[in-house]
């Protein structure tokens, strides 16, 4: 009896195991497509001061009123990506205005990356972690907090009504996961998890 109720609960385990990796598996196949439908916007401070912090904000205004038309300009995710290659020189220039006018003589590297982002919420929206594309802008030393967000769909936007309007460029089934709420933030660290698990394992081969 005993040895019956064991292999009985192996079952149940085994089944549980699977269907979690089943659950994880789908749920990082909508996650990939979350990510390849993103252009992500990745500001570094100089430092954590006050005055650097501050500075990093002037250059994210700046920045996001520069490419305040491109919502108007690109309608796919590959378009975003080609004119912020196109525009990386001007939204560089804009950066070092930013920071000269404001009495620093930092140095700013802008550039057009694949970079990993751990899972992050911006509002109502949650992105899975992962390597997405994404403008970073680097001032000074790069040590100090960052801030982020989407330019693609425009969700840096401020209007409920224009954030509205940029999710309307993603499926159902992407926005039903973007802005499922808490539910959702738990499944992507179990997906976050299982990524960096498997990391894990590859450098050790």
């Amino acid at each position: 009896m005993a040895q019956h109720k064991k292999r009985w609960m192996k079952a149940v385990a085994g089944a549980l195991v699977i269907c979690l990796t089943l659950s994880v598996c789908q749920l990082h196949g909508t996650c990939e497509s979350v990510r390849e439908n993103v252009v992500r916007l990745h500001i570094l401070a100089n430092s954590d001061s006050a005055e650097d912090q501050a500075l990093k904000l002037k250059v994210r205004d700046a920045i996001l009123e520069a490419s305040a038309d491109w919502q108007e300009i690109a309608a796919t995710p590959e378009e975003a990506l080609a004119l912020a290659e196109k525009r990386l020189p001007e939204l560089q220039a804009v950066a070092e205005q930013t920071v000269a006018a404001e009495g620093y003589d930092y140095p700013v590297k802008a550039e057009v990356c694949r970079m990993y982002f751990t899972t992050r919420q911006y509002d109502t929206v949650t992105l899975p972690a992962g390597q997405y594309d994404a403008v970073r802008v680097a001032i000074g030393e790069a040590e100090g907090q960052n801030w982020w967000c989407v330019m693609y769909p425009p969700l840096c936007v401020g209007a409920a009504s224009d954030r509205k309007k940029a999710t309307s460029l993603w499926s159902d089934k992407q926005k039903k996961l973007v802005q499922g709420g808490d539910r959702y933030v738990v499944k992507f660290k179990v997906v976050e998890w299982a990524q960096n698990t498997l990391s894990l394992f590859r450098r050790k081969k």
